[in-house]
């Protein structure tokens, strides 16, 4: 049975290299209302990578399961929704906002914001399931060619239930500042929902986005890294005793019930950075964090300074 959805809230978005199963379900418990894989090859799915099937763990916290796919071949993305492996997620979101060159150069990610009608196509794919579709996408490739409102209307037109709108151009990557205004424009035109995604870092940067835009949600990409506590503060839900050291204990441990240890390890370190950013000894903490040779040693840094 399709679980009903409502496209709304706060939620936690594909961030490739850290939306991993532990993260999400620490974003879960705090309150995320959504959670997004990172982003999934279609083909990679189709032809049974090994790697790819190590990104769609989940966990029973997550409330709403998406899973974020990327591809350009309409076929590939129908085969791949069919899949066994995505049969526990709610929601299917293509990813057509990714900047990289190694994924824009395949026609894939951004890319597709500037082939319209083959765009269309592949959210039709994706609807065969029957599951809520929902797209991903940038503002558009530069400055002086802002497409937001156009692709937004085709993305509607195309079945898609719900998009996110990232406020920068493909141009841009993940610098500058996002224009929450061009995002207002888009909710202004389209019926259906629409999330805000860009800069929202804490209560009140989430507060003026929402004024801003006027959308349905949010979604949180960065700003959650190392904050997960972000969606319970954006709630105004107090958590008694709240420790962060518990969350990253908490996604630590989530990671080893599914993956091996060396895998763990190799992985957390990176998440670690970004959960000692800001505090007293930061520097040291990196330092010993990326030359840990196992997850023991991670979770005495943590024992230690946290």
């Amino acid at each position: 049975m399709l679980k009903d959805v409502k496209f709304q809230g706060v939620v936690f978005a594909p961030i490739a290299g850290y939306s991993d199963v532990g993260m999400r379900n620490v974003c879960a418990m705090r309150g995320a209302d959504m959670t997004f894989t990172e982003m999934i090859s279609a083909k990679g799915l189709v032809y049974g990578s090994d790697k790819t099937e190590d990104l769609l763990r989940t966990t029973d916290s997550e409330k709403i399961k998406c899973v974020q796919i990327f591809g350009s071949e309409p076929y590939f993305i129908s085969k791949a929704v069919e899949h066994k492996a995505l049969e526990k997620f709610d929601v299917i979101d293509i990813n057509m906002g990714c900047p990289v060159p190694k994924i824009v150069k395949n026609g894939e990610g951004s890319a597709l914001m500037e082939n319209i009608p083959l765009a269309i196509d592949v959210v039709k794919a994706a609807r065969c399931v029957g599951k809520p579709v929902t797209v991903k996408f940038r503002l558009g490739v530069k400055a002086d060619k802002i497409i937001a409102v156009e692709f937004a209307k085709a993305m509607q037109d195309a079945g898609a239930s719900a998009i996110t709108v990232h406020g920068r151009t493909r141009e841009q990557m993940y610098s500058g500042k996002a224009d929450w205004q061009k995002i207002a424009e888009v909710k202004n035109t389209v019926d259906i929902p629409v999330f805000v995604n860009g800069d929202i870092v804490d209560v009140k940067s989430y507060k003026e986005a929402m004024e801003i835009t006027g959308c349905d949600g949010a979604m949180i990409a960065r700003g959650a890294l190392g904050n997960p506590k972000i969606f319970s503060d954006i709630k105004g839900v107090e958590l008694k005793n709240y420790s962060l050291k518990d969350d990253i204990l908490i996604h630590l441990n989530t990671m080893l019930e599914f993956h091996s240890e060396n895998y763990v390890g190799a992985n957390f370190k990176k998440q670690l950075a970004y959960y000692c950013r800001g505090m007293k000894g930061q520097k040291e903490i990196k330092l010993q964090a990326f030359a840990s040779k196992s997850v023991n040693e991670i979770r005495e840094i943590v024992e230690r300074f946290f």
